[in-house]
Parts: C-alpha cells; sequence; structure tokens
C-alpha cells in the first residue's frame, strides 16, 4: 500500500533507539524525508546513518528544548508536514518514593509539557497548509496506570487530555491528532525497568510475545498517511492485546 509519504517532511522527537527510531526508519521507508534527535551526538548521527535520516542533537526534556528541536527540523527540511512526539520515561518509583512535588513537575515537563511545546511549534503552519499529521507515543499505562510508575502514569495522562482537545480543534483544517499507547516491546526502556531480564513478560502478553518496535513503526506511518485521514483525536493500543478493558 502506497501511504502517500513520498516527499513529506518528518519530526521525530528522542528517535536514536526504540520506538522513536522505528517510526522514525518507517516514516522514511515510505519516502519521507525525517529528521531526528537525540541527546547525544555520535548516538543519533550512528542512528540516522543507518536509516537516511537527519540528525539533529536536542534535549526535548524542557520545553525549550522540545520546540527548538522542531523549529530546527522545519528550517533543515524546509518545512514541516509530520510530528511524531516522544521522550523518555522518568523514574520509576511509588507515591512513597517521590514526596517533593518537584518529581513530579520534571516528569510533567518531559511527558506532557514538551508534546505541548513540540505541538505549538508545529501545528500553525500545518493548519495554514490545511494538512498535517500529529502522533504522540505514549503508553499503554494511559488507560492501565502500571504499578511503581505513577510519574510517567500521572504526566502521559494529562498529554493525552490535551491532545485530545488539540484533535477537535484542528480536524477542519485538515490536521490529524493521534496517540499511540504502546505495551510490552523490545527496548531499552522496558529492560532498564525490568533490570534487564524481560524473559517473563511475554506471558503476560495474549500474543505471547513482546512487541517488535519494526511493526510499531509501521504504525505510526499509516497514521501519519493519505489514507488515515479520518483517523483523529483517537488513541491506538499497540500491546498484543495486554489491555483488558472495554474501552
Amino acid at each position: 500500500m502506497d501511504l502517500g509519504l513520498q516527499g513529506r517532511r518528518a519530526a521525530v522527537a528522542a528517535a536514536s533507539a526504540g520506538l522513536g527510531l522505528a517510526a522514525a526508519s518507517a516514516l522514511a521507508g515510505e519516502g519521507a524525508h525525517v529528521a531526528i534527535c537525540g541527546r547525544h551526538r555520535e548516538r543519533v548521527e550512528a542512528a540516522a546513518a543507518g536509516a537516511g535520516l537527519v540528525p539533529l542533537v536536542a534535549d526535548v526534556s524542557t520545553p525549550e528544548g522540545a520546540a527548538g528541536f522542531v523549529r530546527e527540523a522545519r528550517e533543515r527540511l524546509g518545512g514541516l508536514d509530520i510530528l511524531v512526539a516522544n521522550a523518555g520515561g522518568p523514574p520509576a518509583g511509588n507515591f512513597a518514593s517521590f514526596t517533593d512535588p518537584a518529581a513530579y513537575q520534571a516528569a510533567f515537563d518531559l511527558n506532557c509539557l514538551s508534546t505541548i511545546a513540540m505541538c505549538i511549534e508545529a501545528v500553525p503552519a500545518m493548519r495554514e497548509q490545511r494538512w498535517g499529521r500529529i502522533v504522540a507515543i505514549t503508553s499503554i499505562a494511559v488507560r492501565q496506570p502500571i504499578a511503581n510508575l505513577i510519574l510517567s502514569n500521572t504526566a502521559r495522562a494529562g498529554v493525552t487530555a490535551f491532545l485530545k482537545t488539540l484533535a477537535g480543534e484542528v480536524a477542519a483544517d485538515g490536521v490529524t491528532v493521534n496517540t499511540l499507547q504502546p505495551g510490552y516491546h523490545e527496548t531499552d526502556r522496558i529492560r532498564e525497568l525490568h533490570g534487564g531480564d524481560t524473559s517473563g513478560l511475554a506471558a503476560l502478553v495474549p500474543a505471547r510475545t513482546l512487541g517488535r518496535s519494526e511493526d510499531f513503526g509501521a504504525i505510526a506511518a499509516f497514521l501519519c498517511s493519505d489514507q488515515a485521514r479520518y483517523v483523529t483525536g483517537t488513541s491506538v493500543l499497540v500491546d498484543g492485546g495486554a489491555y483488558t478493558g472495554l474501552i
């Protein structure tokens, strides 16, 4: 299927590895011109070289860094049609672990305000050109909070509400806004959260396997496609059936 992405210009945040890189690679594979960012120059340049991407050094853990990435990507690409908002996860822990509100502020900056800042920078031009795609990578935790991830659960729920609201405001301008909610995938983040041992996680998933990054990337690319023009304000689970709720 031709997704209609040939020549489209995309910025994918926090994409030197993992699901971000998978999304960037899938978009590039469909003919899009893609800029990615990471905090470490050597790492992001190595990732970009392997997939024909434009590497940018940026730290999206702050609203300023996130907005700066979008501005630089737009300058390097000559415009912007697609934004894949993404960031790393905050530290693990429960309510008793974080007694300083500053921990929540840092998580909110990382997993909520960073995406808001990227949208503020990207959306006006998309509305003006009457075509745009926003896809944010969040987590299954938005629907089903994950134990010992109170910071991530809280911040990602907030950004999901923002994106749902934004979707309704810009739909008539040809801009779609959706979120992808990954479950367990073979990524550095999942290995870190489980002490490097993910051997038992597949048993928690009805599909009996962890997700592959390239499969996730393909779904991200579809949401950016012409064919997905009527899909907006939606949160798509990519979790092998792990979420058990009805809605």
